[in-house]
């Protein structure tokens, strides 16, 4: 990732013939330390796009448990040197790999497989920052110019 605030993780798997055995959050190997309130699970299906969306308070760690997507991380802070800036990497269900996004980040992501389930953590002060107080960039806006690997896809009205 171009931004030092965003952090790539790759979490602890123990592997044998039944499968495998994830930790994909320990409080003691963290940095920062995070108070995580709640967790969310998102299902979605091939082409769909979910984001950009963020909020100005809450740290967000993101694992791919099923499938593989493209994600990007949108800088929003309009103080810093890398605003509007955005970089991408895949997440998928065989390298395991988890981003942890700082507050003022919009993160979101396009469905490669044919399924994918993407597990958030959410840490945050004081109540949670709800779709009332969260902002979204506009998935395809030219202002900030994401290479997105499909041309038309799937949407809800908010990302529109």
């Amino acid at each position: 990732m171009i931004f030092p605030e965003v952090k790539i993780y790759q979490p602890d798997i123990f592997t044998d013939f039944r499968g495998d055995l994830l930790t994909l959050w320990n409080k003691d190997k963290f940095e920062p330390k995070l108070d995580f309130k709640h967790d969310k699970i998102s299902t979605s299906r091939k082409h769909v796009l979910r984001g950009m969306h963020g909020d100005h308070k809450s740290w967000k760690l993101t694992s791919c448990l099923q499938g593989e997507m493209y994600f990007v991380v949108v800088d929003n802070r309009p103080e810093s040197d890398n605003y509007l800036k955005w970089d991408w990497i895949i997440l998928d269900d065989k390298t395991r790999k988890q981003v942890l996004t700082p507050p003022r980040f919009a993160i979101g992501f396009l469905v490669l497989s044919d399924q994918a389930m993407l597990h958030y953590k959410w840490a945050y002060e004081g109540e949670y920052a709800d779709i009332d107080v969260q902002f979204t960039l506009k998935w395809n806006d030219p202002k900030v110019g994401i290479y997105w690997p499909i041309d038309n896809p799937i949407l809800q009205k908010r990302d529109k």
